[in-house]
């Protein structure tokens, strides 16, 4: 018989944050696979780190970050590969995943792959944007509010439209797209009402209003907007 596939989120980085579902499935995994950057380590795999039994076979994928989504759709075709053969061979796979499998997650990419052929199990985690929201101390919505999700890399005009029309917004993916996202929102009037965070729950986390952010930000790093009409405020 198949192995079954496990997609397994492992929150925003601190491991303490890890479900407890989630670390009983790595703890117990003969395979673990991962994702990591070309010529670096995997972020994924050093969140549960302590977990991963050091008999554990490791499927390491190499994903290239490039604009390019070619790279990174070979990168998981290999890995969907890989991975299949041990879940042939009757092993259960279990892929880590920063923060939620299903939410800007890598592995709904093998998800999309594999699910077809194999049995498979979504392990939920805690997602960035809540994480953030908690180290903030900001909270996000309440009763009918709504909230905007927006990946940082959209056109300003774009990003001006959405979060003009939107009640609170959580911008993702800021990186080398904070001075742009910043000037969008002094510009709307909402600098006062915008919180930026970076590398949220680890150890080098950074929360700060929005007036009072670097210059450049790494990749995981969020602006959190909310326009404050309901009801903490």
């Amino acid at each position: 018989m198949n192995g079954t596939l496990y997609g397994v989120g492992l929150g925003p980085g601190a491991p303490d944050l890890i479900t407890l579902r989630a670390a009983r499935l790595i703890a117990g995994a003969e395979v673990i696979a991962y994702p990591a950057l070309v010529g670096g380590e995997s972020f994924a795999r050093s969140i549960a780190a302590e977990l991963i039994s050091p008999t554990a076979t490791e499927i390491v994928m190499t994903v290239p970050m490039t604009t390019d989504r070619a790279p990174a759709q070979a990168a998981y075709d290999e890995g969907a590969g890989k991975i299949a053969a041990a879940l042939e061979r009757g092993r259960n796979v279990i892929v880590l995943c920063e923060g939620d499998p299903f939410f800007y997650g890598s592995f709904m990419y093998l998800y999309a792959r594999l699910s077809e052929r194999f049995e498979c199990e979504v392990v939920p985690g805690v997602t960035s944007i809540t994480a953030c929201a908690s180290v903030a101390g900001r909270p996000l919505v309440a009763r009918n509010e709504r909230l905007t999700v927006l990946p940082g890399p959209l056109p300003e005009a774009e990003l001006r439209r959405r979060i003009e029309g939107a009640e609170s917004v959580a911008i993702m993916k800021v990186g080398r797209h904070l001075a742009k996202i910043r000037m969008v929102i002094e510009d709307l009037g909402l600098l006062h009402h915008a919180t930026y965070i970076e590398r949220a729950t680890l150890p080098t986390q950074v929360v700060l209003p929005l007036s009072a952010a670097p210059e450049s930000a790494p990749y995981f790093s969020m602006i959190l907007l909310t326009k404050g009409a309901d009801p903490w405020l």
